[in-house]
């Protein structure tokens, strides 16, 4: 009897580097849904917990993101926010973006076209964006 254990149809690539001794760039590869959102969530608080406060996040090569995506990217946010530090999504894919700016994501977590803009966003607000007093 033969038995075929199925693959990630769509696995996910997750690559960290450090620019900086606070701020970590995560590119991520693959579709950032439910399947995959687990191990994303996994590489973001492994960094959080080497204390990382800043967190650059290259969607370039992200075809497709669903809610549990954004979940993720929300959740780091608010921690982030409360070290204090921030989040920046780079590049996103044309499809992504859209996702992002249709749920109104794009307006809490800052969008930048490379890593450069999003560095110089991070030394212009170091303790993370100014939020509104309530």
């Amino acid at each position: 009897m033969e038995v075929h254990v199925p693959i990630a149809q769509n696995p996910l690539s997750v690559e960290v580097t450090l620019p900086r001794q606070d701020v970590a760039l995560l590119k991520v590869e693959g579709y950032l849904d439910v399947d995959t959102a687990t191990e994303f969530q996994h590489h973001l608080a492994n960094q959080l917990h080497h204390g990382r406060r800043h967190f650059l996040l290259d969607l370039s090569q992200v075809p497709f993101m669903d809610s549990s995506g954004m979940n993720i990217i929300l959740r780091v946010y608010q921690e982030a926010r409360d070290l204090p530090g921030s989040v920046h999504i780079i590049s996103p894919a044309p499809a992504v973006l859209r996702v992002l700016d249709l749920t109104g994501v794009s307006i809490t977590v800052p969008v930048s076209q490379s890593v450069d803009e999003a560095l110089a966003r991070v030394d212009a607000h170091p303790e993370g964006p100014q939020v509104p007093d309530a």
